[in-house]
């Protein structure tokens, strides 16, 4: 494990750090901009009005989008909540984090946190919710989330909050994550009949049941929005302040959150600055929202420590800039342990490159369930089968039909060292082309780039450190360790009433 530094420590350190670079950086602004971040917790892309999604209903997200920048190739750092805040937080590639890389981990002290050089520079920080977690901060001698002071609410923080001083804030939301009232999506006027089916998932009523569910708890972080803005707009500091609208990572359904492809990596970003970005703008651009971290340091001329690995966003996103920004030929996405759900706590590593044509995807441990040990399959929900989840029930019940069970397998079997995909053809990731003879070179070639920029990035898995951190890690969370399914999951699948991980 590696070894943490005290708080004190850190924060001494971080004090230095902003003394020393007084006399380098640039005079920051008169008036530095708030940052107000509104972030989902587990939605996908595309599952937004403006996005494409022509039976969600978001006009909030929507008028963000018509107002600012909406960033159509943007992916979270790793499919997993915990490590993708800590790479929004950190500005740096999870496996740069120790045992940050981790679901319900800690996130060791010694990396620089955007929110700590905001507050050091003046800056008043808070959020609401999860913000980073799940986790324990308190573990390695953190005296508060990494996120900031918790409020509970932002209207809370308006009225607390230091006059005058800049602030940033971060709404963290639990919508749309799981677990749902089943119908609900359908109570609300939204049509099952309407939602679209994905090709990774069987079109069946439960299945379109369940979209629409999640659908409506879209709709309710939508709404969650819109009632921020107004509040903002209240305050009278919405024309200084910056509204960047995301998720952590994709939905929770089979090959979406906890895997590397599009379904679990790839979010909506939005960011707008009436007057000051640009407007109504829509960018291709491979992105990931370990960029954010720079991006706020940037704008508050805060100087951006040396081991961000991220890039600043402000040259898409500032009029200012007369020049664009080279894009990015690929970003480099990963993961490590997620749920407990796999005997002694073992993780399913990989590490995915993407381009805006292809995905490759490398399983270092192939035969570990992805989705976790059978019969629960625990990295898709709901994990222990303890509430309901109609697709992955759906699925579970019929994996022996023709119809259902090459995506079964797909979502639920094991699967090769290596996958690859060409996202132009195959949008749904549906058809491997990894040992396919016509493919030979662009797989090389993708495999090569992702090996040297894990190994310019200090990745143990490519360096050949020590990577026992991250199924060692503590996991703070014991009741995941030992499952117990639902008595209707019981009954329905013959299971036994605890599958203890630890054994």
């Amino acid at each position: 494990m590696l070894k943490q530094w005290s708080s004190l420590f850190y924060f001494a350190c971080l004090l230095a750090f902003t003394n020393s670079c007084k006399s380098t950086q640039k005079e920051q602004p008169a008036s530095r901009p708030n940052i107000l971040i509104v972030m989902s917790d587990n939605q996908s892309a595309g599952h937004v009005g403006v996005y494409g999604d022509s039976t969600v209903r978001t006009p909030n997200m929507d008028k963000v989008a018509g107002e600012g920048v909406r960033f159509t190739n943007a992916f979270c750092s790793s499919p997993s909540c915990t490590p993708s805040r800590a790479g929004f937080l950190t500005g740096q590639d999870i496996w740069r984090l120790g045992e940050g890389a981790d679901l319900w981990s800690i996130l060791p002290t010694q990396y620089p946190l955007y929110t700590d050089l905001l507050e050091a520079s003046g800056y008043e920080i808070g959020f609401q919710g999860k913000g980073w977690g799940p986790g324990s901060f308190e573990a390695n001698g953190r005296k508060r989330n990494p996120g900031g002071n918790p409020y509970e609410s932002f209207g809370q923080f308006l009225k607390q909050k230091k006059q005058g001083a800049p602030w940033t804030y971060w709404i963290s939301s639990h919508e749309p994550h799981r677990p749902y009232e089943v119908g609900i999506g359908a109570k609300s006027g939204i049509d099952p009949q309407k939602v679209k089916v994905p090709g990774y998932l069987p079109d069946a009523p439960d299945v379109r049941t369940d979209i629409a569910d999640y659908y409506h708890s879209v709709e309710v972080f939508d709404k969650e929005l819109g009632d921020a803005l107004a509040l903002l707009k209240q305050s009278g500091e919405l024309d200084n302040t910056i509204v960047v609208v995301c998720s952590d990572n994709g939905w929770q359904m089979p090959r979406g959150l906890a895997n590397l492809y599009d379904f679990g990596t790839h979010v909506p970003l939005i960011i707008s600055w009436p007057g000051k970005f640009k407007k109504a703008t829509v960018t291709g651009g491979l992105v990931t929202l370990n960029d954010l971290a720079p991006t706020f340091l940037q704008l508050a001329g805060v100087p951006v420590p040396a081991e961000m690995t991220a890039k600043s966003l402000l040259p898409v996103l500032d009029n200012k800039y007369s020049e664009a920004a080279p894009e990015r030929e690929f970003v480099v996405l990963g993961r490590e342990r997620h749920a407990f759900v796999r005997q002694h706590g073992m993780g399913y590593p990989g590490r995915a490159i993407r381009t805006k044509q292809y995905l490759y995807i490398r399983n270092y441990e192939p035969d570990r369930w992805a989705a976790g040990d059978p019969p629960l399959y625990g990295d898709i929900d709901p994990y222990m089968l303890n509430y309901p989840g109609p697709a992955k029930f759906y699925m579970i019940a019929n994996k022996d039909n023709p119809a259902v069970k090459n995506l079964f397998e797909l979502g639920m079997g094991k699967r090769p060292a290596e996958e690859l995909f060409d996202i132009t053809s195959d949008p749904y990731e549906l058809h491997n082309l990894a040992a396919d003879p016509a493919y030979k070179n662009v797989k090389e070639k993708l495999a090569a780039q992702m090996q040297d920029y894990l190994v310019k990035t200090k990745d143990p898995r490519a360096t050949g450190g020590d990577v026992s951190v991250w199924d060692k890690a503590p996991y703070f969370s014991d009741i995941d360790k030992r499952a117990h399914p639902s008595p209707e999951a019981i009954r329905q699948f013959r299971l036994d009433s605890v599958y203890d991980y630890l054994k």
